[in-house]
């Protein structure tokens, strides 16, 4: 039985992922800041085999109620086996622009409060002297662009981040993982167009289980958004100006 912790477990992507464990038998602590969509979730996982499923509601991009939260998870299981960061939101660039303080907020709510996270799991997965973090990056961190640059900085932020902490504890029992998806068909993204290379949720879900048993530490999902990006990391500016990415 895995002793399991998610972030933002009312996602889809969360709930997805969370489902492929529940199979085993998993333990689950449940943080997300919708109650409903948490109890809908939590019977959802016990239905499917999960062993026992315990919520909190929290809003997450309040970093002073990061330390309790783990606690109250600790408290709950003892030990955390694997932990899932996943939550966030996908912030109005045009606003952005406009409105400094949503700025922040976005890069609050998609960076700095992941760091808050991972940096205190990481302190409790020492102790432990093992355990699995799976952190839920993005493409968009992997070069500004236009379209999406205060989202991707947030992104950008999590990334190194992540890579860096994975880098530390390359040699110990801890595992950290950096999960990029590419475009994903959530409700966050309902309002988009979508095309071919838009994933599923559940698509995205196995990406991440299946990264979780294996030794990689960073995972782009689906895999051929490796070769996306890499284009246009390669792309001069000069060429890259004239495109509306």
């Amino acid at each position: 039985m895995k002793n399991i912790l998610i972030f933002g477990a009312s996602s889809k992507i969360a709930h997805c992922t969370a489902r492929l464990f529940a199979a085993e038998d998993s333990k689950f602590f449940l943080v997300a800041r919708d109650s409903t969509k948490l109890e809908s979730i939590a019977k959802d996982l016990e239905a499917r085999g999960a062993n026992e499923v315990v919520t909190l509601t929290v809003d997450l991009a309040d970093t002073s109620h990061h330390s309790a939260c783990i606690s109250a998870a600790i408290e709950a299981m003892a030990r955390i086996d694997i932990c899932l960061i996943a939550h966030g939101t996908l912030g109005d660039q045009d606003l952005c622009q406009e409105n400094v303080d949503e700025t922040l907020n976005q890069i609050n709510t998609n960076g700095l409060s992941y760091i808050s996270l991972m940096t205190r799991i990481s302190q409790q997965m020492e102790k432990q002297n093992c355990g699995i973090l799976a952190v839920i990056s993005s493409v968009a961190g992997d070069r500004g662009r236009q379209s999406n640059y205060v989202y991707g900085s947030a992104k950008a932020l999590v990334s190194a981040f992540t890579e860096g902490m994975a880098h530390r504890f390359a040699q110990s029992n801890i595992k950290v993982i950096l999960i990029k998806p590419g475009l994903v068909d959530t409700p966050m993204t309902s309002d988009f167009p979508k095309g071919p290379i838009w994933a599923s949720a559940e698509s995205i879900a196995a990406g991440i289980y299946k990264a979780i048993q294996q030794p990689k530490t960073t995972a782009y999902l689906p895999f051929f958004w490796r070769y996306i990006m890499l284009l246009i990391k390669l792309t001069p500016s000069w060429l890259m100006h004239k495109t509306k990415l």
